[in-house]
């Protein structure tokens, strides 16, 4: 069992390093990105694992003390409590969209409950790998902490170890393998899978109270984001304004594309590529796609203008697949029951934009509809509030990490019972029939 100060010199360790190697962190993820804005590397890998590591260290001491429960007057004298153990070694699947911010976050968590970590960083990040494994290599033993590269192969054979507990972070698809390889070994899992999260807004809201707020969240990463908006829904006579404010607010952002060191590159030509087919396909189907530029992208990186897209329908590639890149299709309703009966007609996602300042509305629609994470006049940060769980529900994933959830996620609750030198047991000891066994059974089964 690993002690608190233990656990906290652990994370003490790894807050260090992480502020240690910002900047090569910033740089190699840039590299692996052919471009990667270095404040959004600072803002969204860096900044979370430090804060998360101050949170923990803030909570951990009453997150392991034991909890005692309520014993029924017919066990006593007896006491019960649970006591949370580590359960051993966690395997930690990386992605490649925040490589440090989805192996450090998870560590933290896996550290705090007292356990042993194995990393599997993505191939499509190698150079963020290497930083990554000579970063920790500094602070722990590799029998502690052991950070692996290599390819999809690797992967799935990182998969099958007998671990105490898997966490993934991925596609819907490679977390259906993660989770049959695990199960032949009985490892729970975690698994944080993404989807398609829809943003709704309601007719009583002004667009330009928040479309900024949606716009940055959609544009954070080049929407390489498992929680960017996947589509929004917006009242039919509101659709053109939204489109020109939402334009007006990205120009803001990213006056120009090429050389801005602000607006990060797809990943890759592949990611680039694929976005351009689903492009293409919804416009053979009837789309209308609206760019936010038409400047040519000649800086050797795969940055991507904008896409607003209308007209769409369910046979269309951008609605059936999370798009995980800039962009974004919009969806006319009529009333609110509408775009609500419509979310609820797809799979669940990982997290629902809500936006409108009608309360009644607002619980309503919290309570009527499921998914991982919910956001209400905001979009994204619900993922950067340390007290609040994080995970995903059906196709969009199962359990938790971030917060308590995340602890208790990682520690084995253990049921403790005790008796001393007296116990009530023996009155319900055979041979039965007694006069007190027939009286207590008479009582207890009222």
């Amino acid at each position: 069992m690993i002690s608190l100060p233990e656990r906290k010199s652990h994370l003490a360790t790894l807050r260090a390093l992480l502020i240690e190697h910002k900047d090569a962190i910033a740089t190699a993820i840039s590299t692996d990105f052919t471009t990667r804005s270095a404040d959004e590397t600072l803002m969204a890998e860096i900044m979370p694992g430090i804060k998360h590591i101050d949170y923990t260290l803030g909570k951990l001491r009453r997150w392991m003390k034991p909890v005692r429960r309520n014993v029924a007057y017919y066990f006593l004298p007896a006491s019960a409590q649970v006591v949370y153990q580590p359960v051993g070694v966690v395997g930690i699947i990386v992605p490649f969209n925040y490589p440090v911010n989805q192996a450090v976050l998870p560590l933290i968590t896996a550290l705090a409950a007292g356990n042993r970590a194995m990393i599997k960083m993505s191939e499509f990040t190698p150079l963020t790998a290497q930083v990554l494994k000579t970063m920790l290599g500094k602070g722990f033993a590799e029998d502690h902490v052991a950070v692996i590269s290599g390819d999809a192969e690797t992967g799935a054979a990182f998969s099958r170890l007998p671990f105490d507990h898997l966490l993934f972070t991925g596609s819907t698809q490679v977390g259906k393998q993660v989770m049959r390889a695990a199960a032949d070994n009985l490892t729970p899992v975690t698994l944080e899978l993404g989807g398609k999260s829809p943003a709704i807004i309601a007719d009583d809201i002004p667009l330009e109270h928040i479309i900024e707020r949606l716009c940055y969240a959609k544009s954070l990463n080049a929407g390489q984001t498992c929680v960017a908006p996947d589509y929004v829904l917006v009242p039919r006579g509101k659709m053109q304004s939204f489109i020109d404010l939402y334009l007006k607010a990205f120009r803001k952002m990213y006056p120009t594309l090429a050389g801005n060191g602000d607006y990060t590159s797809m990943h890759n030509a592949a990611s680039h590529a694929r976005l351009l087919d689903w492009l293409r396909d919804a416009e053979t189907k009837g789309a209308k796609v609206i760019k936010s530029s038409d400047e040519a992208i000649n800086d050797g990186t795969f940055r991507m203008a904008m896409h607003l897209v209308t007209d769409v329908t369910d046979e269309m590639a951008i609605m059936q697949k999370e798009l995980f890149g800039p962009i974004l299709p919009l969806l006319p309703y009529d009333n609110i029951e509408e775009a609500l009966e419509y979310v609820r007609q797809h799979p669940r996602p990982l997290a629902l934009y809500l936006f409108t300042y009608d309360r009644a509305l607002q619980d309503y629609v919290t309570y009527h509809t499921h998914a991982g994470t919910m956001c209400i006049n905001e979009a994204l940060f619900q993922v950067a509030v340390d007290d609040l769980p994080f995970g995903g529900i059906g196709p969009s994933g199962m359990g938790h990490y971030h917060g308590h959830e995340g602890f208790l996620s990682l520690s084995k609750a253990k049921a403790l019972f005790k008796k001393g030198r007296l116990t009530s047991m023996k009155l319900v000891y055979p041979p039965y029939g007694g006069v007190i066994q027939k009286f207590l059974l008479k009582w207890l089964t009222r």
